[in-house]
């Protein structure tokens, strides 16, 4: 926090110095205007381009590699899995019931299978729990 304030306030610094320079150069004669203001358009831009790449989002560090030794001590089977990343994506049992052509207390059954195994209370929780493990 303390980095970002000292840069912009360098960069207002900065800005007003090129001012004063560009006033004073056209005050005296030796620069028109409109290479000043050129100058100034481009110091803009520049200026820009670098607050662009500050705000942009740093690059993630965690890798989306799922853990699959991890989903074998859970002892999660296939078809459990395959709930588990439909609960991920927000989906009801009778929607997951509908996608793999079963019934939803089959679904149900799952689900509670993977709460024990995952050893979470609710869904959401399930997911996150998930998400931590890295196994979705």
């Amino acid at each position: 926090m303390k980095k970002t304030i000292l840069v912009f306030g360098l960069l207002i610094l900065a800005l007003l110095v090129l001012f004063q320079l560009s006033k004073f150069s056209v005050v005296s004669g030796d620069m028109n205007i409109e290479s000043t203001i050129a100058i100034v358009a481009v110091i803009f831009f520049f200026v820009g381009v670098y607050i662009h790449k500050k705000s942009l989002p740093k690059e993630q560090l965690e890798s989306n590699e799922i853990d699959t030794s991890k989903i074998q001590q859970l002892d999660i089977t296939n078809r459990e899995y395959e709930v588990l990343k439909f609960i991920s994506e927000g989906l009801s049992n009778k929607e997951i019931g509908e996608k793999l052509f079963v019934s939803e207390s089959t679904i149900k059954t799952h689900v509670s299978n993977l709460l024990v195994k995952l050893n979470a209370k609710r869904r959401t929780e399930a997911v996150k729990i998930a998400k931590q493990l890295q196994i979705i």
